[in-house]
């Protein structure tokens, strides 16, 4: 019931967002740059914060406590180690 409620919506909002009307807008040549640089920082972004949870969930199953009490926030090992 619950998929078929979240299906219907899922039609309904591309439905919705297939309908377009003319911008009538000027996009220079830079703006593609712009673009592609803000596609990489989101990317790299993600990534940093990937990196960081997994570093986490690995630390959960070898036993060691969160790296923010031991002065780490990535996880990697620090020169005291």
């Amino acid at each position: 019931m619950t998929l078929r409620l979240a299906l219907r919506a899922l039609v309904v909002l591309l439905a919705i967002l297939s309908v377009a009307s003319p911008a009538y807008a000027y996009l220079d040549p830079g703006t593609g740059s712009m673009l592609v640089s803000a596609v990489i920082g989101v990317a790299a972004a993600v990534g940093l914060a990937l990196k960081m949870f997994w570093y986490r969930v690995i630390g959960l199953f070898r036993g060691k406590k969160g790296g923010a009490e031991h002065g780490r926030i990535d996880g990697a090992p620090s020169a005291k180690e």
